[in-house]
């Protein structure tokens, strides 16, 4: 969209739901059709509890307690593991020590464990079978696709944090489904890169980025900005583009530097024709990345510029800033960007960003939510042809604990193009 097509501008218009209320404790969500029955449902936890739900897409959003007794749950996935047809669940757990805080890694933890989904929420099943995929120390992102190949799947795990320090190295591992995914005691794991990448907090799959592929490619945060990374088949290697070295201004006062969550923005034919960013680390900046030229998104050199900045950072060097999530709300072929804010008020909600004039770096900006959010799921929810959102607010001990914690969905009502 251009300053010419003001006249055809659309705002964006979300009616809030209840699912539920006063949680103990909130971080993640995700939004996968758990019974297959063509509508999409919510999975969702906190780290203290180590509880995982999944609310079912009915007229009352019935939850059903999937898995307990999980040492602090961080990042999830879901992806058809058993091969019965329904998503399982797939996350990881055990970061943290006793402490628990990023500066107090557990150097035994850091797990990977898929839940397997019975296939009905009517079966007797009061938990959900756990198997063990692997662990890796740090261990707080991961990500299931087709990376390098595309008969078996593979689950590539992200830590934050080093046994080291919380600012050294990381290894970034990945896993491969084995033969017999219900007796391995262990799957595969090879180390695809142990010497770029610090502190990664935000891990993005896209599929359609790499030329002339359907295999899945990698948008990561970390330390050192926002890194594009793919497998390149030709040449039997892993392919990592700097886009931009993120927020670096605060790194005297925070001791954080470079991004904290992104994702890649479809505009039009383009299907990486921007990158959005929250930085630092649960940071107060919001960027965006465009190309500098013409060229593949691997060769060209990307602009940074700066939207916002929500609020000071607390006195533990942090903002609100969570998560970043990129989806066509408004159905005309470009993608808008929805921000992730868990709080404190005026910082708090999800802020809704549509491009006016990509290549000057000209934004609209509204607020779709006033509540905390720790992570966005979108999905269309209703059948109506248009996506809507779903939130979980931030509720973690250690970090931030929202007042009056919900889950909420927000149903799209965006005047039709």
């Amino acid at each position: 969209m251009t300053a010419d097509s003001l006249s055809a501008f659309r705002a964006p218009k979300f009616t809030p739901e209840l699912v539920a209320d006063q949680l103990r404790d909130g971080y993640w969500l995700e939004a996968p059709d758990l019974n297959n029955d063509n509508k999409p449902d919510l999975f969702g936890y906190g780290l203290r509890l180590g509880e995982v739900y999944w609310y079912q897409n009915d007229e009352k959003w019935t939850r059903r307690l999937v898995a307990d007794k999980i040492k602090m749950p961080v990042g999830a996935d879901y992806a058809d593991v058993s091969g019965n047809g329904h998503p399982d669940i797939i996350l990881c757990y055990d970061l943290y020590g006793p402490i628990g805080t990023i500066q107090d890694a557990n150097t035994q933890g850091g797990k990977i464990d898929w839940l397997e989904n019975p296939g009905s929420p009517d079966k007797d099943e009061s938990r959900w079978k756990r198997h063990y995929v692997g662990r890796a120390t740090g261990m707080h992102r991961l990500r299931a696709g087709y990376f390098t190949q595309t008969e078996r799947l593979e689950i590539i795990g992200l830590p934050i944090v080093a046994k080291e320090d919380v600012h050294a190295v990381l290894p970034v591992v990945l896993f491969t489904q084995p033969d017999d995914v219900h007796t391995a005691e262990e799957w595969p794991m090879t180390v695809i890169d142990d010497c770029h990448f610090r502190m990664i907090h935000g891990a993005e799959k896209k599929q359609g980025l790499i030329p002339g592929s359907d295999r899945e490619s990698l948008l990561l945060a970390s330390d050192e900005g926002v890194t594009w990374m793919f497998y390149d088949e030709n040449k039997k290697e892993w392919i990592r583009k700097l886009i931009g070295t993120g927020e670096v201004t605060q790194f005297e006062q925070t001791g954080f530097r470079g991004s904290g969550d992104l994702n890649v923005g479809r505009m039009g034919e383009d299907a990486m024709g921007y990158v959005a960013a929250v930085e630092p680390f649960h940071g107060n900046t919001v960027a965006v990345y465009t190309k500098a030229g013409d060229g593949r998104p691997e060769d060209v050199e990307w602009n940074r510029v700066l939207l916002d900045v929500y609020g000071d950072p607390n006195e533990n060097g942090e903002g609100p800033g969570h998560q970043i999530v990129t989806a066509d709300f408004d159905g005309d072929g470009e993608d808008e960007f929805l921000v992730a804010l868990r709080g404190p008020w005026p910082w708090q909600g999800v802020m809704y960003y549509k491009a006016i004039d990509l290549k000057n770096g000209v934004w609209a900006k509204w607020r779709v939510s006033d509540e905390s959010v720790a992570r966005i799921a979108t999905a269309d929810f209703n059948g109506d042809g248009r996506l809507d959102f779903a939130t979980i607010a931030y509720s973690v001990q250690n970090y931030y604990v929202a007042k009056d914690a919900k889950l909420m969905v927000y149903r799209n009502e965006t005047d039709a193009q």
